[in-house]
């Protein structure tokens, strides 16, 4: 395999928003950098791991990158077409130019610079190897889909599974017994997509859960810039009991702390309801608890009852492939799970110029904050 040699003063690894608000930051401060992305597009997260019906769950204000709002005609919860044509314009805005089909093999460091081993997938037998001062791991935390290990899944289920990264809608749901996994935003909005194509529909929620309203969690967010979180987490669970009455009796079961507080200490954030509570309140769509085995088409759940079910969407989120190609052994800035080892407001800084940007379990504002942080410390160091 043929290698090509490239010296850059800043290397940035995933072409998601994260890796496009960083070149942007530093492209403004005239700092040379490249972006490469192993698909073959940008925010391929967006384009091609989400489901149609998807919007922003917060308000735009709070979803946008660096030095570029949303216009003022934008919707207050911006579509997800909306969002990748944002994310496009951002792109061209700030002159950020990803290269695409690159895949890292492995990074590490070595006299004084970052290396790069990246296989050019769009050009057979080449290695492209990056000498960088500057790393910048722009991946994130929604890296790779993951599916729990369940007993007697993979030997024996005889119907049809996917990730939520795969699933559009649920038209070849339609009449169906279908098992949604997970309650997070994305289990709670397909099971309701689900149930709007007259699918038989049950959600597994395995842990306690906040469910609010995009209203609630706006009026949240804006309430916590004057008053302390205990408080509005006060106010908001008083808003969501109005809004659902009491979700227990559902199966909706809330933590101990509220949906703010949990947020800061788990990093959970709560459950933006679209319409699946109503449906669960009418019956549409039947709460089970974990399940503890699946025989065939049969899903035993913790309680000891079960389902036979057609299909399975896991809605169990994503992992961070980090580990799998970054070579540093004194595990400065990420952990074994790929994850930072920091504390929050220092996560996006380790050693020997190596940067995070969007591992803080904060959505697109942290995003927005790592980047612009990332470009600051660079720029003091040149």
């Amino acid at each position: 395999m043929e290698n090509k040699m490239i010296k850059i003063q800043a290397l940035i690894i995933g072409g998601g928003p994260a890796g496009l608000a960083t070149s942007a930051c530093l492209n403004r401060l005239n700092i040379p950098n490249i972006v490469v992305e192993r698909e073959e597009c940008s925010a391929s997260l967006w384009k091609r791991r989400s489901y149609d019906r998807l919007k922003l769950h917060l308000a735009k204000q709070y979803c946008q990158l660096p030095h570029m709002p949303f216009p003022p005609n934008a919707p207050t919860f911006v579509s997800k077409a909306g969002f990748i044509s944002y994310l496009d314009e951002y792109a061209t805005r700030f002159n950020v130019n990803p290269r695409y089909n690159r895949n890292v093999r492995s990074a590490y460091f070595e006299d004084g610079r970052w290396i790069a081993e990246v296989d050019n997938n769009a050009a057979a037998a080449e290695r492209e190897v990056y000498s960088a001062e500057y790393l910048v791991v722009a991946t994130g935390e929604n890296s790779e889909a993951l599916i729990p290990e369940i007993p007697g899944f993979s030997e024996s289920f005889e119907g049809e599974y996917l990730h939520s990264s795969e699933y559009k809608n649920g038209e070849k749901f339609a009449g169906k017994h279908v098992l949604v996994v997970g309650s997070g935003n994305s289990g709670m909005e397909i099971a309701y997509d689900v149930s709007k194509w007259d699918a038989e529909v049950s959600l597994v929620v395995h842990s306690p859960v906040h469910v609010l309203t995009r209203e609630i969690v706006r009026i949240g967010m804006w309430l916590l810039r004057f008053f302390p979180v205990k408080l509005v987490d006060r106010w908001c669970l008083f808003l969501a009991k109005l809004r659902f009455g009491n979700t227990s009796r559902y199966g909706l079961i809330r933590p101990d702390k509220g949906p703010f507080m949990n947020k800061l200490v788990t990093g959970r954030s709560p459950t933006i309801d679209v319409g699946c509570v109503d449906e669960i309140k009418a019956g549409k769509i039947t709460v089970v608890p974990s399940i503890t085995r699946v025989e065939g088409k049969r899903v035993v759940f913790v309680d000891g009852n079960s389902k036979t079910v057609d299909s399975i969407v896991f809605a169990t989120g994503y992992k961070s492939s980090v580990s799998k190609w970054l070579q540093v052994d004194d595990g400065d800035l990420f952990n074994e799970n790929g994850m930072p080892k920091r504390e929050l407001k220092d996560h996006w800084k380790g050693k020997n110029g190596l940067y995070s940007v969007g591992f803080g379990r904060q959505g697109l504002a942290g995003i927005t904050r790592d980047a612009q942080n990332v470009a600051r410390d660079i720029a003091s160091l040149i």
